[in-house]
C-alpha cells in the first residue's frame, strides 16, 4: 500500500533503489510502482526520481535537493542562489546550477532545472554544504560563487563601471550584502577563474578604483 510507503520514506524526494529497498517484501513491486504512476500516488521527477503526488506529500518538495540529485555533479548557483541568499529580490523560477557535464536542461513536472558547464578547475572553490531542515541538505554556491558564475558569461560587460552598473541597475544586488561578501573567498575564486569580470568584482567589494 502507498501508505505503507510514506510510512518508510522520510522526505518528499526518493530514488529507484530506496523505492525497491521499501518494496522488497510485496510481491510484483514494479507493477505497484506503475500503478501509482497512474494513479498519481506518485511522479516521476526522471528515470530512477520520484516525488510523493500532492495527496501524500507531508510537506514542500525540494528543489534546491532536488537538482542535486537530477543531474551531476552539480550545485545550485548563479540567479536561484543568489535569491537562495537574499542578495536578489526577485524570487527565481528557474532553478540554476553548474555542472562539470554538459550544459542541459531538464523540464519537469515540478519544475524547470537549467544546468550550465563549468570546468573542473573553477568548480570546486566556493561549493557549500547547506542544511535545509532536517530531512534535506544541498550543495550550494556561497554568494561569491554564485556572483562570480553568474557574471563570468557576461562577455558583454566591457570595464568594472559596467558590471558595478549591472550588478545594482540590472541584477538589482543589495548594496550593503554586495560590500560585505568575504573578500578572500572571493579572491581564491578570482583566481581560479581568471576571467575579468570575476576580477572586476573582487576590485569592486575590495573598494579598488
Amino acid at each position: 500500500m502507498i501508505e505503507d510507503l510514506r510510512a518508510m520514506v522520510v522526505a518528499e524526494e526518493f530514488d529507484y533503489p530506496l523505492l525497491m529497498r521499501c518494496l522488497q517484501g510485496y510481491s510484483k513491486p514494479r507493477d505497484r510502482v506503475t500503478k501509482w504512476l497512474k494513479s498519481g500516488a506518485i511522479t516521476r521527477v526522471k528515470k530512477g526520481l520520484y516525488v510523493f503526488g500532492e495527496r501524500y506529500r507531508r510537506g514542500p518538495i525540494c528543489l534546491s535537493s532536488l537538482a542535486n540529485l537530477i543531474y551531476g555533479p552539480s550545485y545550485i548557483s548563479k540567479e536561484y542562489a543568489l535569491s537562495f541568499y537574499n542578495l536578489i529580490p526577485e524570487r527565481v523560477e528557474l532553478i540554476t546550477s553548474m555542472t562539470t557535464q554538459k550544459t542541459k536542461i531538464f523540464s519537469t513536472p515540478v519544475g524547470n532545472f537549467s544546468y550550465t558547464h563549468l570546468s573542473l578547475a573553477k568548480y570546486t572553490p566556493g561549493i557549500c554544504l547547506k542544511e535545509i531542515d532536517e530531512a534535506h541538505f544541498c550543495l550550494i554556491a556561497s554568494p561569491e560563487k554564485a556572483l562570480a558564475d553568474l557574471l563570468a558569461s557576461h562577455k558583454s560587460i566591457a570595464s568594472r563601471e559596467e558590471l558595478l552598473e549591472h550588478l545594482l541597475e540590472n541584477l538589482r544586488v543589495d548594496e550593503e550584502k554586495l560590500y560585505k561578501l568575504h573578500l578572500p573567498h572571493l579572491k581564491i575564486i578570482a583566481a581560479s577563474y581568471q576571467n575579468a569580470r570575476v576580477t572586476w568584482l573582487y576590485d569592486i567589494v575590495g573598494g579598488k578604483k
